[in-house]
């Protein structure tokens, strides 16, 4: 399953919201708030296999499917 499949998944199943556009911001829109983007993170740690240092927790990387995907797969590549 792709990234961005994965993420979806994640945020419909653990935030209760039926459709998210891959590019619609979390905080934005209300989807999520701060402690929600905690979350995110502990899904991308022990989920998708990527640590996430405390400098990286900025909304360019985790405020919507397409910036979360996009960010797993930068660090992905740079391992």
């Amino acid at each position: 399953m792709r990234v961005q499949d994965r993420v979806r998944q994640f945020i419909k199943d653990s935030f209760l919201v039926d459709e998210v556009p891959d590019d619609e911001s979390f905080l934005g829109s209300g989807i999520i708030d701060s402690l929600g983007v905690m979350q995110l993170v502990s899904f991308i740690e022990s989920e998708l296999g990527s640590k996430v240092p405390d400098a990286h927790l900025i909304p360019e990387n985790f405020d919507s499917i397409a910036r979360m995907a996009a960010y797993v797969e930068q660090r992905r590549q740079a391992a």
